[in-house]
């Protein structure tokens, strides 16, 4: 088994963490990391400099048994895998409570901001925002934004509004002028064809727990770059709906095979509270 190009080895990382780690206050042994991804395509060099690179960037902590070095979370990398967690079982893929809100913001950077204005719009991206016209944002919903632009120190300089749009707006319009549609199903249509044979498919035990955390990525990759916009403006032949059904349908049939093999190769040693 080779892991997709596209899956970080961090982002692999993660997603292993939030499985058998969060809200366990365990660590796992670096060696059981490096089995699991080695059956996911990922050498033993590239598993270890993620771990060192995941601790000096404050997501991972390190905690030493005897000769064995262990790996548990921080505060922040809870709060990420939380989020995630929310996203992929209770958010989901697809808009149908659209109440038909939209969030605006507006910016206002000096021309010499440029490191300031790249940040911004990547956050916005991130968090579900297209642009509506060259400094001003929209997105779906009511979408909590202080906190994004507390932390880039631009409160000054931004205004958020909640809007409806006129009865007059074509909105199915304004989405394809505003997102990259086709990108975004194309991702959703790769994932299909990459995963609906396992619906079918009879896993093999040993590979069980590493296609899980591959499905599991990918999955997250895509619905994290999916701003859920209402799926009643959306093409009637928009992907989302299909790939959420199978991505749920093969979890539950790689998850007996999957959780027996973590028990039998993870080690797991309960969390130490940090000196005082």
């Amino acid at each position: 088994m080779t892991t997709e190009e596209s899956l970080r080895p961090q982002s692999l990382m993660l997603t292993f963490l939030g499985e058998q780690v969060l809200g366990r206050d365990v660590c796992v042994y670096s060696g059981s990391v490096i089995d699991v991804f080695a059956r996911a395509g990922v050498g033993e060099q590239a598993t270890r400099s993620t771990l060192t690179r995941m601790v000096n960037r404050g997501l991972l902590r390190r905690q030493r048994e005897g000769r064995r070095m262990y790996f548990g979370l921080t505060e922040h990398s809870a709060e990420v895998l939380l989020d995630g967690e929310r996203r992929m079982w209770q958010t989901g893929a697809v808009n149908r409570q659209w109440d038909g809100t939209w969030t605006l913001l507006g910016f206002s950077l000096p021309e010499s901001w440029q490191r300031q204005r790249h940040d911004l719009r990547a956050k916005l991206a991130w968090s579900g925002f297209g642009p509506l016209f060259g400094g001003l944002w929209i997105a779906p919903g009511e979408v909590d934004v202080s906190a994004l632009v507390t932390e880039l120190g631009l409160a000054s300089h931004v205004k958020v509004f909640r809007a409806n749009a006129d009865a007059g707006t074509d909105i199915g319009a304004m989405i394809e002028e505003t997102w990259e549609l086709p990108e975004l199903a194309d991702r959703y249509t790769a994932f299909l064809r990459r995963w609906q044979p396992w619906e079918t498919a009879a896993p093999d035990p040993d590979d069980a727990l590493a296609r899980r955390l591959l499905l599991q990525t990918e999955w997250l990759r895509i619905i994290r770059s999916d701003p859920r916009l209402p799926v009643k403006h959306l093409p009637d032949d928009w992907p989302a709906e299909q790939a959420e059904k199978t991505f749920r349908g093969v979890h539950e049939r790689l998850t007996p095979l999957a959780d027996a093999s973590a028990r039998r190769l993870l080690d797991l040693v309960p969390v130490r509270p940090d000196p005082a």
